[in-house]
């Protein structure tokens, strides 16, 4: 639809600046809205938060959107009760038609959602969870209910985000599902990842495994430093990089001692794009080992360099995005014995770079920042078309 004119005004509430994915994102949404007859008001809470801050710092280089930022520093240091006035009386006042919910597990959540009530304003909510994420608990249960019960619309990922809200009791219809799209950088092209992929040197007998994110507990980097000695009994030469920081770092490090790997799994800290780029060029695999992930934004970004990958059955994204023995495999999660059989399989089946990589690239092709715009703006208009509740 095309109108060349604004007709209505939305409100989108975000967490964080950091986010690089949602920059890229929210770009397109600025430059699309006018074809929807809208225009958007974008509002960061904070610049980053605690642990986002060991990983890299706000590249606002990527956030071609105007937006108003509420506080400076981490998300977390901010006093609750500042956060949820400021909040409550953000959306209150403001004089859009519709609001964007980043949220619904915190009390400032809640001041929005009271917000948008009181002053008559229809609301959409954000939803990144899964019914595998965590445990679900009765009484947090009840609120997610009445929480959903009301909101007009629920923006969320993929297969397991619908059946989240489902079995909280939103209306199927008024569920609008988004892909995800990975921050990847200026010059990035397919036919280059491909290229740099298929020309990476390999060794023979030595697959060459790789993570790529937070070292904290719900990423479960043990479960994969314990499959990963058992590989070893089958490919002496088998080597893992583990990149990024976080607060396991020491432990994993000592318990990779422990094992006896100190010399064929290094730590190798936080790495920018380009350099993530080549370790995904060289790696036989990336690995996504995690008892929690939502989604699982970095199996995007290994796909868009042609490198498969090995997954959870935890992780949000599996359904979609690991199609088996052809973009990666899926494991049960925590279970060793078979991350191990299917980092095996990944060795053996992905020998081909070539093929691998196409794989790869074309299934990716679709989860563009353009495309979840596109996804996101349609949402809004039908929410804005329906009667007022």
């Amino acid at each position: 639809m095309t109108t060349g004119s604004y007709n209505v005004r939305v409100d989108l509430i975000h967490g964080i600046l950091w986010s690089k994915y949602k920059a890229g994102v929210f770009s397109q949404m600025h430059r699309l809205a006018a074809d929807y007859g809208i225009s958007i008001d974008f509002c960061q809470v904070a610049e980053s938060d605690t642990d986002r801050m060991m990983l890299s710092g706000v590249d606002l280089g990527r956030h071609h959107y105007p937006f108003t930022l509420l506080f400076k520093g981490a998300y977390s240091r901010i006093p609750k009760g500042k956060l949820l006035s400021t909040l409550f009386w953000r959306v209150y006042r403001s004089d859009a038609e519709l609001v964007l919910l980043p949220g619904f597990s915190e009390l400032a959540h809640w001041g929005m959602l009271c917000g948008a009530l009181l002053s008559g304003k229809k609301r959409a909510v954000f939803c990144d969870s899964t019914l595998r994420d965590r445990p679900q608990s009765w009484f947090k249960g009840v609120l997610k209910r009445l929480y959903f019960g009301l909101c007009n619309g629920y923006f969320t990922y993929g297969q397991r985000g619908r059946e989240y809200l489902a079995h909280y009791g939103a209306n199927p219809e008024a569920i609008f599902q988004r892909v995800q799209a990975a921050a990847l950088p200026d010059g990035y092209s397919a036919q280059g990842a491909r290229q740099a992929r298929v020309s990476s040197p390999r060794v023979q007998n030595a697959p060459a495994f790789l993570y790529v994110g937070r070292l904290s507990p719900e990423k479960s980097v043990d479960v994969l430093l314990r499959a990963f000695m058992k590989v070893r009994a089958h490919y002496r030469n088998a080597t893992l990089r583990v990149v990024g920081a976080g607060t396991q770092r020491e432990e994993l490090i000592q318990l990779r001692d422990q094992l006896g790997l100190a010399a064929y799994v290094a730590f190798v800290g936080s790495l920018d794009l380009e350099a993530l780029a080549s370790e995904y060029a060289r790696a036989t695999c990336f690995v996504l080992p995690s008892r929690s992930e939502p989604w699982g934004l970095v199996v995007n970004e290994a796909l868009s360099y042609g490198c498969p990958v090995v997954v959870s059955d935890n992780c949000g994204c599996s359904p979609e995005l690991v199609h088996e023995g052809v973009t990666g495999f899926v494991f049960e999660t925590d279970n060793i014995g078979d991350l191990e059989e299917k980092l095996l399989a990944a060795s053996n089946g992905f020998i081909d770079a070539s093929i691998s990589a196409q794989h790869c690239l074309d299934l990716i092709s679709a989860y563009t920042p353009e495309r979840a715009a596109h996804e996101t703006l349609r949402g809004c208009v039908k929410i804005l078309s329906w009667p007022k509740q």
